[in-house]
Formats: structure tokens, sequence, C-alpha cells
């Protein structure tokens, strides 16, 4: 076979976000990393999307993992309506609960009760980088973060492309960590204790599963390195040392700035991440300003992982993350 002959899937990808972008003319992708992340312009997301728009996001986001919009003003509804145009979504949120009249949406403010802990977290490279509810057995598929209340400086987010991270390990060490499983659950920081409030409803809403540590991406064929510090506990099979040093080697390995994209918030902005194959980190600086925060985030239902062994993740304890039950817009 000629070798220069074989298409790669980030090929594939581009050549299907170059058939959408001739459908749209109207419609800009700018890249902005080597790895992740691509600005969309073009596009007023507060009225429906044709299906010929809906094909080159989804095209952008699968090619780039994590893409961006800015001024767009949207309302609740307006968001729900944006995010259905990609598929199913899910409760707000299955610990931490949803925004009152809208189930299908999370509030992300300053001060949620997701960082109600106490103590000091550790603070290592890869502290506080997730995707979103690994804990579950079906994780969302894809988040969508509008922004709404903003700094004047602080808090930009950033995300970590996991499967350029995958591709950039030694072939040896592939084939050992895709024959290998993780336990994902919800708990407090390593290092901080859980407030009550924190413990009640997680203990009420237990979530833990068995993940591949590598996974199969559904609609693109790449090979991830399915890790989320904070939900990733444990490798099974390995002893406690093992399992310790090893994930500590690939977190630290998966956040390397030159998989990663930096992204500034303003009021109007949005980030559309596929969660199957990024990570990304909550920014700490906002809790040294006075400034609030607000944002809202729209989560697609997503299926069950299946490893690089074709094998598919196992849920331990709790419930499948499913379509919520709103109105329609």
């Amino acid at each position: 076979m000629n070798m220069a002959l074989e298409r790669t899937p980030l090929d594939l990808l581009d050549d299907r976000l170059h058939a959408a972008l001739a459908g749209t003319p109207h419609v800009r992708v700018e890249p902005q990393s080597a790895h992740i992340g691509a600005l969309i312009q073009g596009l007023d997301l507060t009225r429906a999307l044709s299906e010929a728009d809906v094909e080159t996001v989804h095209a952008a986001l699968l090619r780039w993992k994590v893409v961006f919009f800015r001024d767009q003003p949207l309302t609740h509804e307006q968001h729900i309506r944006f995010a259905r145009h990609f598929g199913e979504l899910t409760l707000g949120h299955p610990v931490f609960g949803h925004v009152d009249g809208h189930p299908e949406l999370y509030s992300i403010a300053k001060h949620r009760k997701a960082n109600r802990h106490t103590g000091e977290a550790e603070r290592r490279p890869w502290t506080g980088w997730h995707a979103d509810v690994t804990a579950a057995h079906n994780p969302p598929a894809a988040s969508i973060l509008r922004g709404v209340t903003i700094p004047p400086y602080g808090g930009d987010t950033q995300w970590t492309n996991l499967a350029a991270a995958y591709s950039a390990l030694s072939e040896p060490l592939r084939n050992f960590i895709d024959t290998l499983r993780g336990e994902h659950r919800f708990s407090p920081p390593q290092g901080a204790q859980a407030s009550d409030e924190y413990r009640e409803l997680v203990q009420r809403n237990t979530l833990v599963s068995e993940h591949p540590l590598v996974t199969v991406h559904p609609e693109t064929g790449e090979k991830v390195l399915y890790i989320s510090p904070g939900f990733l506990k444990t490798l099974r099979g390995l002893r406690t040392r093992e399992s310790r040093v090893l994930l500590e080697f690939l977190w630290e390995h998966s956040v390397s700035s030159e998989f990663t994209v930096r992204f500034k918030w303003e009021p109007g902005s949005i980030a559309f991440w596929d969660n199957r194959s990024t990570a990304h980190v909550a920014p700490q600086d906002i809790f040294a300003l006075d400034f609030d925060r607000q944002l809202y985030r729209a989560t697609l239902v997503g299926a069950v992982p299946v490893g690089a062994d074709g094998r598919a993740s196992v849920a331990l304890e709790g419930d499948p993350m499913l379509a919520a039950h709103g109105a329609a817009y």
C-alpha cells in the first residue's frame, strides 16, 4: 500500500469542513491554535439556523474540538433552541440541579454549589481539569456555555485536545493504555474537604462509572485519551502506586500547552465543545477578584463510551444522563 495515499481522521474532518463551508459562504471559521479551537463568525444565533449552517458548525466542532462565537446576546430560550440543533439536551446537572423554569440549563456562577469545599485543594498543573460529568455512565456528548456577566479581566477558560494528546504518546505506551480502564466518581478536589451541602448532594445523586482509558470517538474514529482529572480516581487492575504515577504522568502530558487553547470571555460569548475529546479547566483567578461572573451551560445527551478494545463503559452507581423534558422553543 502507498502510505502517502492513506487518509487520516484529520484529513477526513478537513474535507468535511471544507465541503460544509462551500455551502455556507457567509460563515468564517478561524482556527485559534495548532490543535484546538476555532472562532466562527457570520451567524446570528438568536435566529434558527439552516441545515447547512448546522452542518458547518458541527463539522467545525468535530475538526477543532471547541468552537467560539462572539456578540451573541441570547436569552435562555434562544440558548436552548441553538443547542437543540445538535441533539437532545440533558437536565442541567445531575447532582447540582438546574435553572428554575429551564431544566436544560445549569447556572455557572462564581459561588455555585459545585465550588463549595473547605480546605485547600492540591495545586498541580492538572488540578481542576475535567470533562463534564464523566462520572456518569453516558457523559454528555457536548457542552454549550454562554457568558452573561463577565469580569473586565481574568476568568479565562482553557481546553485541551485529548485526541492530539493520545497521538503524541509513544506507540508502546499507547498499546499499553489501550487495555486499561478507570473509575470515575464525584468527590471533592484532592486535598479539600466537602461542605455539608456538597456531601449531601453527592450522596443523594451518587455517580460512579468505569470507563476505558482510551476511547474511540463515535463520529471521527479518533482514539482519545479519556482522562478527566477531576473525576478519574484510579485505574483498575493496577497497584495503587502504579495507578497514581501513571495517571499523574498522563494528566500532566494531556494539559501541555501545545494541545490547549485559552479563551477570553466577553458578554455574549459562547463556547461549544466536544466533551468526548476535550477536557477544560475553570479559571481560579476569579476568586481573587471582586467582580461577579455568571455563565449558563446546556449539555447534549451522550452515548456510552467504547474503548479501543471494543468494550463499553460500565455503570457502577447512579442513573444515565437522559434528556430533560422542557418546553419546545
